[in-house]
């Protein structure tokens, strides 16, 4: 369809495309913003001048007006929690995303292959074993894709509708290390490992630090790498296989490749953060709203708004009271209602 301005004929769907466009630029704005912001909050605050001259001193040596203390925290606590939150909420919005378009199915979130309950699972064993935290992610990385790996052999053996079989299959699997996590929560010391187990699963950034960032930074980078130059075949995915098929598209090949993509960020992002909820299933959701189901679009937009809703969640964690509140509980609190208020809007999405 399209419309005539004076003696052109113009696609009605470029308005619609020019809008999507400033939408994006405009999350990538307000991610820029938020991140400017988040450097100079906190119960130790930094003014603007310092927080750039110690970020400025790392390439060209400065005399310091700051503090050691100022620059410690600055380096070694407020930053590294700004960047982690803002990949972890990249990765999880555009895998929720990537898995809803490659499942055909508007409910599916990061976890619905398990990886989360298998994360939580490896962690909880490496709490009992007593290791260090960047061990705990290791377990909790290792874990997860394991879970996922037998997800996929499961559903391979399965008969019936393939994509049906899969989500049941992740279900399942998804119930099985959920007991085992229940289990060791069982036999944990009362004392400091159940503790340990309980905060991991209800989500935190408040162990980021530059070595977690170093391990899973390139993972997340080829994963989101691929997703984003996926993203018009998710397109094409939407529509079944037997389309996909006339139009070239190796429908089963590619939707491999992007549940692979989606569940190595997934587990990378769990293993370093434990369990957070709703950011993969609300923030595709609202994003659609605000620049349509076109792929092509929702890819960024998804990464720009994850990356900014958990910054500013974090920032609420970590500042609303004197003790911080697990992320995870802030997620639900948001998403849950909003998620509500979607499936009870009567205009279609």
């Amino acid at each position: 369809m399209k419309k005539r301005i004076g003696d052109i004929a113009v696609p009605a769907h470029s308005d619609a495309s020019r809008r999507a466009r400033a939408i994006v630029i405009g999350l990538a704005i307000a991610l820029v913003a938020a991140a400017t912001i988040s450097l100079l909050l906190g119960r130790y605050p930094i003014n603007p001048m310092e927080a750039a001259a110690m970020l400025i001193d790392k390439v060209v040596p400065l005399d310091p007006t700051w503090t050691d203390q100022q620059q410690r925290m600055f380096f070694n606590v407020r930053l590294p929690r700004i960047l982690l939150a803002l990949m972890v909420g990249c990765c999880l919005a555009v895998a929720g995303a990537a898995y809803q378009g490659t499942f055909q199915n508007p409910l599916v979130s990061p976890d619905i292959l398990g990886a989360s309950q298998g994360a939580a699972f490896g962690a909880a064993v490496a709490i009992l074993l007593g290791v260090s935290s960047l061990t705990t992610s290791v377990f909790a990385f290792g874990f997860a894709l394991f879970t996922v790996l037998l997800v996929l052999l499961i559903s391979a053996r399965a008969r019936g509708n393939h994509m049906m079989v899969v989500v049941l299959s992740g279900v399942m699997v998804s119930s099985l290390f959920q007991a085992g996590v229940s289990y060791a929560k069982l036999v944990a010391d009362p004392t400091d490992e159940l503790a340990d187990i309980t905060y991991w699963l209800m989500g935190s950034l408040t162990g980021a630090s530059m070595d977690k960032i170093a391990m899973v930074f390139p993972i997340m980078l080829v994963g989101c790498v691929v997703l984003f130059a996926l993203r018009w075949r998710i397109n094409i995915l939407t529509m079944g296989d037997d389309e996909a098929a006339t139009m070239g598209v190796n429908a089963k090949r590619t939707r491999i490749v992007v549940i692979i993509a989606a569940t190595l960020i997934t587990a990378s992002s769990v293993c370093v953060t434990g369990m957070i909820g709703w950011v993969g299933l609300v923030i595709p959701h609202l994003c659609r709203m605000l620049v349509g189901a076109d792929y092509r679009r929702l890819i960024p937009a998804s990464m720009l708004m994850g990356a900014t809703f958990l910054l500013i969640v974090d920032d609420i964690a970590r500042l609303a009271t004197t003790a911080e509140i697990p992320i995870g509980i802030l997620t639900a609190f948001v998403g849950a209602p909003f998620f509500l208020y979607l499936i009870t809007r009567r205009k279609k999405i």
